[in-house]
C-alpha cells in the first residue's frame, strides 16, 4: 500500500497560527519535506519545527538556481521539480505518508502546488489550507482589506509596472506579493495609479521580525522577498458618511421580497420603521432596530438621516413599494432640507399589484391610484379626484380606505362613484394580501358594505369594461371600444 501525500499550509509565520490539523499531520508524518534556497534556510521549516518529532525523515528540497543565475530558469526549475517529485514518490511507494510544508496556504503561490501537479494523479492526497500572508498582513495592520461589495485584487510584484498600475487604478483594495527585487516597480506602479499614499508595507507579518511602515517611506534596498504591499479598504473615509436606503418589503409575504431588497436589508447597520413592518424583517446579529408607531413619518425620516450622518448604513423599511403612499417621499422631503445624506429607493411589490394578481388582471388597462386618507390632504381634494377618475372611466385602486378614526370615507366614495358607475361595476376587496389572514372578495359597487372595510384592505373599483368570468376571475381588457 502506498503512502498518502499531504500539502500542509502553515500560515504567515507565527507557529501559533498553524491549524490544529496541520500540527497533527506534521507530528504524525513519516516524512516531512520542505523547500529552501541554496543557503539552506526555510521559512516553512522554521514555522513547523515545534511540531516535528524524533525519528522522522526530513527531505530538504533545495532550489538549484534563481532567476539571476541562468538564461533558462524555467527549464532548470522544471527539471528540479521533477527530481523533487521523484524523491517524494519513492517514499510514497514505500508506504510512507509525506507532508510537504508550505508557508501560508499550499495553493496560494506555494511551492507545494508543483509537487501536487506531479503526484496527485498517482497517490492519495489531501491539502490542508493555511492562513495566507494577505490575511496576516491585514491582521497586523488592524485594517480591513474589503467589506460589503468591494473588490480585492491579488497581484504578483513580477508584473510589468504599467500592468500593475492599470490593475491598481481599477480596484478597491489590493495586495501585492513577491516583493524583494520587484519593490521599485511596485512602488512606481502605485504612484502612477495614484494609490501610493494609501499603501502599506508589511514585512514578515506575525513574526518577531515583523515590520510595518507606509510604503512610500520604505528603502527599496532593505526589502526581502517575504514582504507584502497592502492597499487597504477605502470604504471608511476619515469622516464617516453613511446613507439611507428606503426598502420596499412588498405587501406581506416574504416570497414577494425582491433579492435586491433582501440584500440591502442584510447590508444595513441600522433598521428604522413602523414596528409592524420591522417585525417582518428577520433579525441579524449586530444590526440595530428602531421601531416607531405609524404616524410619525417625518420624525422617522429625520432620525434615519441623523444615523446616516454619523456614518451608519440605514435601511428604512416600508410596506409594499416605498414610493406609493409610503416612506420614500417622507425621507426625500426631509433629506432635501440639508441635501447632505445620499438616499436610495429600493422598489417593492405594491399592494395594488398584489391584490390585482390574486383576482386576475383588473389593472390590465389604464388605472388610477387614490388614497382615501384625509390626514395629509382635505377630503374635498379626494372627492374631486374620485369624481374626475370616475368620469374618465379609469379602474381605481383605493389605498387607506378606512381606519378606527376614519369611518365615513368608504361610504362617501361609494355614493360618489355610483353617480358615474353602474351598481353592477365589479369591485375587488383584498384584505391582508400576502399575510396569514389573506382574503379576496369579488362583489359589486352597489353591494359594497363600508362596515366590512378596514385599514388592512385595498379596493379595486372596475371600469365600464372590467369583466368577471363565471369562475370569478376579474380582468380589464387591454382594448377600449371606439365610439
Amino acid at each position: 500500500m502506498t503512502g498518502k501525500l499531504y500539502g500542509v499550509g502553515l500560515g504567515p509565520g507565527d507557529p501559533e497560527l498553524v491549524t490544529v490539523k496541520a500540527a497533527r499531520l506534521i507530528r504524525e508524518a513519516d516524512v516531512v519535506a520542505f523547500h529552501s534556497a541554496r543557503h539552506g534556510r526555510s521559512v516553512a521549516k522554521t514555522i513547523a519545527e515545534p511540531y516535528f518529532r524524533e525519528g522522522q525523515i526530513v527531505e530538504q528540497l533545495v532550489y538549484p538556481v534563481t532567476t539571476e543565475d541562468t538564461d533558462d530558469y524555467q527549464g532548470e526549475i522544471d527539471a528540479f521539480y521533477e527530481q523533487a517529485a521523484a524523491r517524494l514518490a519513492a517514499h510514497l511507494d514505500a508506504g510512507r505518508d509525506v507532508v510537504v510544508l508550505a508557508a501560508g496556504d499550499p495553493f496560494f503561490y506555494g511551492s507545494y502546488m508543483h509537487m501536487h501537479k506531479r503526484l496527485a494523479d498517482r497517490y492519495e492526497w489531501e491539502v490542508v489550507p493555511g492562513v495566507t500572508s494577505v490575511s496576516g498582513a491585514s491582521a497586523v495592520l488592524g485594517t480591513p482589506l474589503v467589506e460589503r461589495d468591494e473588490v480585492l485584487t491579488i497581484l504578483p510584484g513580477t508584473l510589468p509596472p504599467a500592468e500593475l498600475a492599470s490593475r491598481l487604478a481599477d480596484t478597491d483594495s489590493a495586495a501585492i506579493l513577491k516583493l524583494g527585487r520587484t519593490f521599485g516597480n511596485v512602488r512606481q506602479a502605485l504612484e502612477e495609479a495614484g494609490r501610493l499614499d494609501g499603501a502599506w508595507y508589511v514585512e514578515r507579518a506575525t513574526t518577531g521580525r515583523q515590520k510595518l511602515a507606509p510604503l512610500a517611506d520604505v528603502d527599496p534596498a532593505t526589502v526581502p522577498y517575504f514582504s507584502i504591499a497592502v492597499l487597504p479598504s477605502q470604504s471608511k473615509p476619515a469622516k464617516p458618511r453613511g446613507e439611507v436606503v428606503v426598502v420596499g418589503l412588498g405587501p406581506g409575504s416574504r416570497n414577494w421580497l425582491t433579492p435586491e431588497a433582501r440584500q440591502e436589508l442584510d447590508a444595513a447597520d441600522e433598521l428604522v420603521g413602523y414596528s409592524t413592518y420591522l417585525d417582518r424583517v428577520p433579525e441579524r446579529p449586530g444590526q440595530k432596530r428602531h421601531a416607531t408607531h405609524n404616524q410619525v413619518e417625518s420624525e422617522r425620516a429625520a432620525f434615519a438621516l441623523d444615523l446616516a450622518r454619523r456614518g451608519a448604513r440605514v435601511a428604512v423599511v416600508s410596506s409594499g413599494d416605498p414610493g406609493v403612499f409610503a416612506m420614500a417621499t417622507a425621507v426625500l422631503e426631509v433629506a432635501a432640507e440639508a441635501a447632505d445624506v445620499p438616499v436610495r429607493i429600493i422598489p417593492g411589490v405594491t399592494a395594488a399589484n398584489a391584490v390585482a394578481a390574486k383576482a386576475g388582471a383588473p389593472l390590465g388597462h389604464d388605472y388610477a391610484v387614490i388614497s382615501l386618507s384625509d390626514r395629509l390632504k382635505p377630503w374635498d381634494v379626494i372627492a374631486s379626484r374620485l369624481e374626475a377618475t370616475a368620469k374618465a372611466d379609469l379602474v381605481i385602486a383605493i389605498y387607506n380606505p378606512a381606519s378606527k378614526a376614519r369611518t365615513h370615507q368608504v361610504a362617501d366614495m361609494r355614493d360618489l362613484l355610483l353617480q358615474h358607475r353602474k351598481p353592477e361595476t365589479p369591485v375587488v376587496v383584498g384584505r391582508d394580501v400576502g399575510g396569514p389572514e389573506e382574503e379576496i372578495r369579488v362583489l359589486t359597487l352597489g353591494a359594497l358594505d363600508p362596515a366590512t372595510i378596514d385599514m388592512r384592505c385595498l379596493l379595486i373599483i372596475g371600469s365600464s369594461q372590467t369583466t368577471v368570468t363565471p369562475q370569478g376571475v376579474v380582468f380589464t381588457p387591454r382594448r377600449y371600444p371606439t365610439t
